[in-house]
């Protein structure tokens, strides 16, 4: 019978970036708290100390724990007794891979933002480094912490629609149809600033989520691609829509579309798989939802937590069907499943519980290989390249 003492701790969370004025540290934050696996205990929220301590302050972290430096902060946590479990890394791009070498080799479990690393290389040294230190390392591609989604890959898995034959997937945006990167918008500088997010622009922020979803509800392996990437707004330095053809192995076809210059559209992630015994479609505005098309027979719609879904999609439901859940509830969902597999590591229960697997330094690399592959197609004039 399970009491009280059974429960483990609140792993201590610290974190790098996600200070005042930053979007994706604060929905990290709340993705940690959601199901009460993580307590924020430490941080360097900024580049520049002072905003950092009055971010650590406006967060509850006691002022010793509010660090300078991401350098700092490792070497003084890998000293305390109480220090912290795992680092959540939030910053730009750009800083991504040098915070994660250090929070490795001080002996740290990392959790990191996608894109993992802005260069290939990079992202096989990360690969590398947590091979050879046996430590966690999740990377936040949040859209596969959705119940549907979960869905979707098991039915894909289970044969469902038969042998895959056609991958249709696409993230369309609006934000940046203008140059917002002029007008003191944060987010828009540094997405748009090639030195901080990396030589992929739209590709490198949304269009990576896109494939990743696509690679994760299939299971198919890319095997070679011809990209079009182009920039219409006027003196941008990195690509705001991209087009893409997709060969996978095996056989299937696919095609990928990725624009921040879509008026229109917010954030319309979605994605279609046609094998032959039926498709999939699943889109990320209306998540609760996943329309199911067996070939020759009438479409239906599968709901999250309502009936006929798999042990994957139930697990990652947290309320009754009809109450929506969506993108925090999401991020939560991979928070809570890195939860599990970082305990693992300290031996208290077991990663074989979870019901589907969370993204990690292999999708990172896979991701990168998949932005340099779309790079050297585009800048080729959009010849087909192996990945």
């Amino acid at each position: 019978m399970s009491t009280q003492h059974d429960t483990p701790r609140r792993l201590r969370l610290g974190m790098v970036g996600g200070g005042q004025g930053a979007f994706i540290g604060g929905v990290h934050r709340i993705a940690a708290r959601l199901d009460d696996h993580y307590e924020l205990v430490a941080g360097a929220f900024a580049s520049d100390p002072e905003r950092g301590q009055a971010s650590a302050a406006a967060l509850h972290v006691a002022a010793d724990r509010a660090y300078p430096d991401y350098q700092t902060m490792a070497e003084a946590e890998s000293k305390r007794p109480d220090g912290i479990d795992v680092v959540a890394i939030v910053t730009p791009n750009h800083v991504h891979f040098d915070v994660a070498r250090t929070f490795l080799e001080a002996g740290f479990h990392v959790i990191c933002d996608k894109p993992m690393t802005i260069t290939l290389e990079e992202a096989q040294t990360l690969a590398e480094l947590v091979e050879r230190t046996g430590l966690f390392f999740g990377l936040t591609h949040n859209y596969s912490g959705y119940s549907l989604v979960r869905q979707a890959r098991e039915m894909v898995a289970n044969g469902e629609l038969g042998e895959l034959r056609v991958v249709q997937v696409e993230y369309p945006q609006d934000w940046l149809s203008t140059r917002l990167e002029e007008s003191g918008v944060k987010q828009a500088e540094w997405r748009t600033d090639p030195k901080r997010s990396g030589p992929a622009g739209c590709l490198g922020d949304i269009g990576t989520h896109a494939y990743h979803l696509a690679r994760y509800v299939t299971g198919l392996e890319l095997e070679s691609l011809a990209a079009d990437m182009h920039t219409f707004v006027e003196g941008r330095a990195v690509d705001d829509n991209v087009h893409m053809l997709l060969r996978f192995k095996g056989g299937a076809r696919g095609m990928l579309w990725s624009s921040q210059v879509a008026p229109g559209n917010e954030n319309g992630l979605q994605l279609r798989v046609y094998g032959s015994k039926g498709g999939l479609a699943w889109r990320q505005e209306t998540p609760n939802q996943l329309l199911h098309s067996p070939l020759g027979e009438p479409s239906r719609i599968l709901t999250r937590n309502g009936p006929g879904l798999g042990e994957a999609a139930m697990a990652a439901a947290r309320i009754p069907a009809g109450h929506p859940e969506g993108y925090l509830e999401a991020f939560a969902q991979l928070y809570g499943d890195f939860a599990v597999q970082i305990r693992a590591h300290q031996n208290v229960g077991n990663a074989n519980s979870l019901a589907a697997p969370t993204p990690g330094v292999a999708d990172g690399v896979d991701g990168l290989t998949f932005i340099t592959r779309a790079l050297e197609s585009s800048q080729a004039g959009g010849q087909w390249v192996d990945v």
